[in-house]
């Protein structure tokens, strides 16, 4: 009997799995080291030790020091406690910047402090490719402003914004800028010096790390107020109990992806390129969003037309190919997606949506699959259409 083939994942913008050398990192920290790290006993400092040893792995990633690192449940608390612990800090900085094609986390902050804290907030639009004029960026900067947030790279489309060009500008009227970077790890440099940034985000399950670990980096001297009240854990600035085995896969895996991400990268992009050619060719009628160039290795995101993305979807999971039509904290809502209207794109088109992300594992056999598999769905679903 021939063995059926492993399903094709293409969602590594969703999740990914958990490095078997992350895991077995781990590991120890789930059996036999399960000491609280804010005891003094043996199990205790052993499994601090454990703590403090991934943030000064997550540091040099970053080139931070490792006092800046802060450990976090996820990228969305993390966003939140930047945009919030950094903006109600300085009661007299009551303006934030930030732009229409961020993550919800983001986005979801920004309107809490609007609705609940009195901040006003400008939304910076995009072009039709999906990213942000530095100058409208620093054009919106007043007075009052106390935060600018601008995201990496995005989760929808897989555009990479000009942070570094946004904080030159922003940071020299003084104002300090934040970067949602929780899609860039493993694909782009997050040397926080070379992108000029005083706080920056990430989710250690994007990487190939366990869910409910995020990181932010706070500048030494940035005023920030906790979210999350308790004991003096994160040197006061996160209280509760850290999730020691999930913080040491994250450091692991940030520092194993950052040791491969030129040749990660290299690889991915081919792939990308070819994915993209591939199905400009095979589908009539598809449309590219975001840049052509300027995007995330392995990132694509196209509209249909005249097929539903979550009927795609479907039809693509019966071939054992697994994809998405957008932001997995967007999943199962009618709602078309913010940035895909941010982009020019209309409610109707922004419904027939397709994103493939592509991760370490993708092979070039994957890649010749899914161009036979996705044309020959559109066209299942074409002629059902047609046949009503």
């Amino acid at each position: 009997m021939i063995p059926a083939a492993r399903p094709i994942y293409l969602d590594y913008a969703s999740t990914t799995p958990v490095h078997p050398v992350v895991l077995q990192a781990m590991e120890p920290y789930l059996r036999q080291e399960f000491g609280n790290p804010s005891n003094l006993y043996r199990p205790g400092r052993r499994a601090a030790e454990a703590l403090e040893a991934a943030r000064a792995g997550v540091a040099r990633t970053l080139h931070c020091h490792d006092d800046e690192i802060v450990f976090t449940s996820g990228g969305s608390e993390a966003d939140n406690l930047a945009l919030k612990g950094m903006t109600l800090a300085r009661r007299d900085k009551r303006h934030l910047v930030t732009t229409t094609i961020e993550h919800s986390a983001v986005l979801g902050a920004a309107r809490d402090l609007q609705q609940h804290f009195g901040v006003d907030v400008t939304y910076v639009p995009v072009d039709a490719c999906g990213i942000v004029e530095p100058a409208a960026v620093a054009a919106a900067v007043r007075p009052d402003t106390g935060l600018v947030s601008v995201m990496l790279a995005n989760n929808e489309i897989g555009t990479i914004q000009p942070v570094a060009e946004i904080a030159r500008l922003v940071r020299a009227r003084g104002v300090p800028v934040h970067t949602d970077a929780v899609q860039a790890a493993g694909f782009l440099g997050l040397d926080v010096d070379c992108l000029g940034v005083d706080a920056l985000s990430l989710s250690a399950h994007k990487f190939y790390a366990p869910k409910g670990v995020g990181v932010l980096y706070v500048r030494r001297g940035t005023p920030l107020l906790p979210l999350v009240h308790g004991g003096s854990q994160e040197r006061g600035r996160r209280a509760g109990t850290e999730n020691v085995a999930g913080i040491v896969g994250c450091g692991v895996a940030l520092e194993l992806v950052e040791r491969h991400r030129g040749a990660t990268a290299a690889r991915l992009t081919a792939l990308r390129d070819r994915l993209i050619a591939g199905i400009e060719a095979a589908v009539p009628g598809v449309l590219l969003n975001g840049d052509r160039r300027r995007r995330l290795p392995g990132h694509v995101s196209v509209c249909l037309g005249d097929v539903q993305g979550e009927s795609l979807l479907l039809e693509l999971e019966m071939d054992d190919l697994y994809a998405s039509s957008g932001s997995a904290c967007h999943a199962g809502t009618q709602e078309p997606s913010h940035v895909l209207l941010a982009i020019g794109r209309s409610p109707e088109l922004a419904h027939t949506a397709l994103r493939l992300t592509l991760g370490a594992p993708t092979t070039d056999a994957e890649i010749d699959r899914v161009l036979e598999l996705l044309p020959a769905a559109v066209r299942r679903l074409r002629e059902m259409m047609a046949a009503r």
